[in-house]
């Protein structure tokens, strides 16, 4: 049985439920009691959703969490057999200081057709749009990379913009990108956000590089299915990025991919939890990758 296409609308509750019980925590300071408030709510959520899911990309070793681990079995049993990814707040660290860009986030596949990182926590990234997807190349250099994408959307190099994580180990990364010209914008958190960012119309955004979350980065692969746009990745451990290349499909190996994305605080791709007299509004973006449908979804909720 594969992923039936209505799961998409099921998803977006999921992403809702766990952005709404962030956004308490906007601006407070406490990213692990954010984290801790989304992970609850979208594990309560997860589970009435029509699947027989395990999740392949959880919160995991690395956040040490109880809920929503990986090899944790998901969705009320009926329906199909699927992997699930999921980041209840992709972007603690913005949420905790009331930063734009943080959002909530699930993305599934049939079982079995998502790469586990196991214990590869860090991943070398490098991640374009549509325009951009055959020409990318991690192995190349820094100013190839940027004069082919500038080439490929037929802009100047000087029109590029590259998004880049704020990281003391991106020195040298930062350095070569402004030696070709290109302009680079830094975030501190966040780079699921970031790299959807740059296969959408309208955000300026045109590559994401960079060393990031494996995880993020199989998360970012179903979006890149959804979108059109392409990943390449290494594994990064211990200092030592491995030489071997993951490609979107290396990531997930189906098209019947879904993901749904709500915001927490307000970003690129969508507006973040407002609330309202009458409880608050959401804002969501729904993909299915064997349709190439994008949905952006504005739900009023009376709480």
């Amino acid at each position: 049985m594969i992923p039936d296409r209505n799961l998409a609308l099921e998803l977006v509750r999921v992403t809702e439920t766990a952005a709404l019980a962030a956004a308490p925590w906007v601006g407070r300071g406490e990213k692990d009691l954010a984290d801790g408030a989304a992970v609850k709510a979208m594990r309560a959520m997860i589970n009435t959703v029509d699947m027989s899911g395990v999740v392949v990309i959880g919160e995991g070793e690395k956040d040490q969490a109880p809920m929503l681990h990986n090899g944790e079995q998901v969705g009320n049993g009926d329906g199909p057999s699927c992997d699930v990814a999921v980041d209840p707040i992709d972007g603690t660290s913005l949420t905790a200081q009331g930063m734009n860009g943080a959002i909530s986030v699930i993305a599934l596949a049939p079982r079995g057709s998502m790469f586990d990182p196991q214990d590869s926590f860090y991943m070398n990234k490098i991640v374009t749009g549509l325009e951009a997807a055959s020409v990318i190349d991690i192995t190349k250099s820094v100013s190839e990379n940027i004069s082919r994408v500038a080439k490929a959307k037929s802009l100047n190099v000087t029109d590029i913009t590259v998004v880049v994580l704020n990281r003391p180990r991106h020195k040298n990364l930062i350095e070569e990108i402004r030696n070709t010209g290109a302009r680079i914008k830094l975030i501190q958190d966040g780079d699921v956000a970031a790299a959807i960012e740059t296969a959408r119309p309208d955000t300026g955004i045109d590559l994401l590089m960079g060393i990031g979350g494996t995880p993020e980065g199989v998360i970012t692969a179903v979006a890149m299915i959804c979108l059109g746009g392409a990943i390449q990745g290494q594994l990064h451990k211990d200092g030592i990025t491995d030489p071997r290349v993951l490609t979107t499909s290396d990531l997930c190996n189906s098209e019947d991919v879904f993901l749904s994305a709500t915001g927490i605080t307000d970003g690129e791709i969508v507006q973040g939890i407002r609330h309202t007299k009458f409880g608050a509004t959401s804002h969501s973006l729904v993909m299915r990758g064997k349709s190439k449908t994008v949905r952006l979804i504005r739900t009023e909720h009376n709480l």
